[in-house]
């Protein structure tokens, strides 16, 4: 990304809206403050983060969880938004969409949650709250995509892997979560 000399002229603010307006898309909405500091490396460290808040504040940007902000006029509303919110948290790992969230798409668990996403990851097991959005629930495995490639594929629409029904019952067992919601003559049909 090249910095014009007239977007560097331009008052801090400005320029992060104008960057915003020339460099989202509906594919690239959620951004990191180090993507945000490229664009203003002029700046101090108090003064960005204080035009990071006002960002949000004013309603520009909105704050999804520690780290990552998604620029509203241009997100897509179609419900992919903590899928894609996971795969940008944890882009240096293995993970993939299991558990709760896989049985429950596939009718195997009764109960659909609600804006919980249930993702097995090679980072550390954490909850993360992305306010009005929803949560995300990273579950730490060690497993490894060559012993486990056959029962994932790559979900192009959530930029993430996704379990079949057989390997998100054996997650849930694995995790020791709750299996009493679980309809055994559905999930039988899948192993």
């Amino acid at each position: 990304m090249k910095l014009t000399v007239e977007l560097i002229s331009m008052q801090p603010t400005r320029r992060l809206m104008q960057a915003l307006l020339k460099f989202a898309t509906p594919e690239r909405y959620l951004f990191t403050p180090h993507d945000f500091r490229a664009l203003l490396p002029d700046i101090s460290d108090a003064a960005f983060k204080t035009l990071l808040s006002r960002a949000v504040q004013e309603g520009h940007l909105a704050h999804l969880c520690r780290g990552m902000y998604m620029y509203e006029p241009i997100a897509p509303s179609n419900g992919l938004l903590l899928f894609h919110t996971a795969a940008r948290l944890r882009a240096n790992g293995f993970n993939y969409i299991s558990l709760e969230t896989v049985l429950s798409e596939a009718g195997v668990i009764s109960q659909i949650p609600i804006n919980w996403v249930s993702i097995m990851s090679s980072g550390r097991s954490n909850v993360i709250s992305c306010d009005r959005f929803g949560t995300i629930d990273f579950v730490h495995t060690q497993q490894r995509l060559e012993n486990i490639a056959e029962h994932l594929h790559y979900d192009s629409r959530c930029k993430l892997w996704r379990a079949n029904v057989p390997l998100a019952l054996r997650d849930m067992r694995a995790t020791h979560r709750n299996l009493d919601l679980i309809d055994w003559n559905i999930a039988n049909e899948f192993i």
